[in-house]
């Protein structure tokens, strides 16, 4: 799964700057940063936090939205806030099928640039938080979909999203331990050459059966990940820089998994 990412603002706009307008990117920094939460350098989903993404209809430039997918027949308030919480991750293997993902899996995909995500380990009874990022420092590029819910209450229109996942690499099968779910799962994480082909067009089986191909695992090699100070509980310092550094735990013997 993906509760927890790091997402700072370079990182948030680094296709934007790569293949945008940059006096458009400029415009939207000034116009539309102020209502997102960037920089985040801790954030669980769960506090359903706004952020950029970029959608098949605007590629190229950022859009404002908030984590948590709202379907579209979403009737209120009330009916939003039992959902979003179910809505944070997209099993991949089922989006085409699900209420909930099934018209945006098909006709709304998106990409959510971060600098790498946080998962837990369980170890003797306790959890142990770890930081994933690529291993070559560049953006981890995250599959999503993405929806339009218009707010009956007062006709607003909020833009949400959800991470799609697959099966767990070797790396996070390591981590992703939780006993009390079936199997260890990570966001699907594209290549550079893959995130014009997640957001191209399904417009027969054929189209749909290459998107379903790039709901893969990213080979554990080009992935590092080290453990963190704590994300939840009295310790937990909040969305504060530097909460993704290396922090040792004397509990945890050398496995492999930390940075030297």
């Amino acid at each position: 799964m993906c509760y927890d990412i790091k997402a700072s603002l370079e990182t948030q706009l680094h296709r934007a700057k790569r293949r945008g307008d940059h006096r458009a990117v400029e415009e939207i920094m000034e116009k539309l940063l102020p209502w997102t939460d960037l920089p985040i350098h801790h954030a669980s989903g769960f506090s359903h936090p706004r952020m950029f993404i970029y959608t098949d209809e605007r590629p190229d430039l950022p859009t404002v939205s908030i984590w948590g997918l709202i379907p579209h027949w979403v009737r209120d308030r009330e009916q939003m806030k039992k959902l979003w919480n179910q809505t944070l991750n997209a099993r991949g293997e089922t989006i085409f099928e699900k209420p909930s993902f099934r018209d945006a899996a098909r006709y709304h995909r998106c990409l959510v640039y971060v600098d790498g995500f946080y998962e837990h380990q369980h170890h003797k009874g306790k959890t142990f938080p770890y930081f994933i990022h690529r291993e070559d420092g560049e953006p981890l590029i995250m599959a999503g979909l993405w929806s339009i819910w218009e707010d009956p209450e007062n006709r607003e229109l909020i833009n949400s999203f959800s991470l799609v996942t697959t099966r767990g690499n070797e790396l996070l099968s390591e981590i992703h331990n939780n006993p009390k779910i079936a199997g260890p799962r990570m966001p699907v994480i594209l290549q550079a050459d893959q995130a014009d082909e997640w957001l191209r067009p399904v417009d027969d089986p054929l189209d749909q059966k290459l998107l379903e191909e790039l709901i893969q695992p990213l080979p554990d090699k080009e992935l590092k990940a080290h453990t963190v100070r704590r994300l939840r509980g009295k310790e937990y310092t909040g969305n504060t820089e530097g909460i993704e550094q290396p922090f040792y735990y004397p509990e945890l013997a050398q496995g492999g998994l930390f940075d030297d």
